[in-house]
């Protein structure tokens, strides 16, 4: 089983909470998703932090930015 975390974020574009399923068996990563509200792409990047729990720091913008 992969391990995963579900890390909540808002759409940069129209705003909306937004939740994100996130692999924390990587590292470092950066991918495109697109809001489940508008559609529209956004980048979201995560670090984790692993250890005894992994910790995961996800950002999420405009893919224009």
């Amino acid at each position: 089983m992969i391990p995963q975390s579900l890390e909540k974020s808002f759409c940069p574009y129209c705003g909306e909470p937004i939740e994100l399923l996130i692999d924390t068996s990587i590292t470092e990563q950066e991918y495109v998703e697109d809001c489940e509200v508008c559609c529209r792409p956004m980048v979201v990047s995560c670090t984790v932090t692993q250890g005894f729990s992994d910790e995961a720091l996800v950002s999420v913008r405009r893919e224009d930015d």
